[in-house]
């Protein structure tokens, strides 16, 4: 996979401090930080059960340099880090790094937002510290809510642990609180409502995500993939559906039910891609800044944060940064003939 040196680019937009605009107009604000490729599941969409392999320990970003590129990142008008994986709560000193994410500040002094996309089955122990180090919104996975379709999905048993994480989630103040679930053909395409009320019931969003090319034995078949109008012609069966207006760079596109308060989404990647109005770049766990999930191009980061003497070397990632968002295509292409699915699976790309 390539990996371009920011030094090599020209032309690119500003310098410290300015926004991150690409080519297209698009103003980035959104950064998707990846700590770790381990999971405590293995769903069958996104990693095989067993013969992994994982990031070397060694490749992994310690928190120390974690933070540095956060830190000018959000010096470039970045005002979101959301947390990810494989699963972030395995991360040991995952509080750690929400406290000190948490503590850095945008250039007009407000704090940065700080969310994380998990599956749950941490939550309940950590999430007291969690909220108190700064932890401020929740995505929660929860792919069904039967457990012998729960085990064969993820071939792990853990259906209870999501369930009281989720419950511990609704407890707390975190909001909005989200649910994900990925819609599949024959199953679970026979419980999206059940899943809908489940979230209703915990006072959260329920989110339904178009399956996409991101498996890491790249299996996937989109005559399996349940599209965002069946999703929507089944719910429209039980409530009164009416769209939410400006959804801007927001990846769900939200319904509200029978009038609202409460909302569904779907985020249609593949039938109704979002890429006009797309601010996110990502960090994988091992340092490659990615600039489209399916982006087969990465910018590695590593060497500038390990050189002799480069102390983080703060212009330098500002330029990767700006490299980066430079070479931003309009859009993912997988519905183009030519579309090549990414090498990483999901789990090391970071959700």
């Amino acid at each position: 996979m390539p990996r371009p040196d920011a030094r090599s680019s020209h032309a690119l937009a500003g310098g410290p401090g300015d926004p991150l605009v690409d080519t297209h107009g698009r103003v980035h604000r959104d950064l998707r930080i990846s700590l770790t490729d381990r999971c405590s599941l293995r769903c069958t969409y996104c990693m095989p059960e067993q013969g992994n392999e994982w990031l070397a320990r060694s490749s992994i970003l310690s928190t120390d340099e974690i933070v540095r590129i956060a830190t000018v990142a959000a010096a470039d008008g970045i005002t979101t880090f959301r947390l990810t994986g494989g699963e972030p709560l395995l991360r040991t000193d995952i509080v750690d790094v929400v406290r000190r994410l948490a503590a850095i500040t945008a250039p007009d002094g407000r704090p940065v937002d700080i969310a994380m996309t998990t599956n749950g089955i941490r939550l309940r122990e950590l999430l007291p510290e969690l909220s108190d180090a700064g932890l401020r919104r929740l995505n929660i996975s929860i792919d069904t809510l039967r457990r012998d379709r729960f085990h064969e999905l993820t071939r792990r048993d853990r259906l209870d642990d999501v369930l009281d994480g989720i419950a511990a989630a609704a407890a707390s103040a975190l909001r909005p609180l989200k649910l994900n679930a990925v819609a599949m053909r024959d199953v679970n395409d026979d419980e999206l409502v059940d899943l809908v009320e489940f979230a209703v019931a915990h006072d959260a969003q329920m989110r339904f995500i178009e399956q996409m090319p991101l498996d890491a034995g790249h299996t996937w078949d989109r005559a399996r993939m349940v599209t965002q109008d069946e999703i929507l012609a089944t719910l429209s069966a039980r409530w009164s559906l009416t769209p939410v207006p400006g959804r801007g760079g927001a990846p769900a596109a939200r319904w509200l039910l029978d009038g609202g308060p409460h909302t569904v989404g779907v985020i249609a990647s593949v039938t109704a891609p979002f890429c006009g109005d797309c601010d996110r770049l990502r960090l994988t766990a091992d340092g490659q800044l990615r600039n489209c999930l399916f982006s087969t191009t990465e910018y590695d980061l590593l060497p500038i944060l390990r050189s002799a003497g480069s102390g983080g070397g703060e212009g330098e990632i500002d330029r990767m940064l700006r490299s980066c968002v430079h070479g931003k295509l309009p859009g993912h292409a997988i519905n183009d003939p030519s579309f090549l699915q990414p090498a990483r699976g999901m789990n090391a790309i970071g959700g």
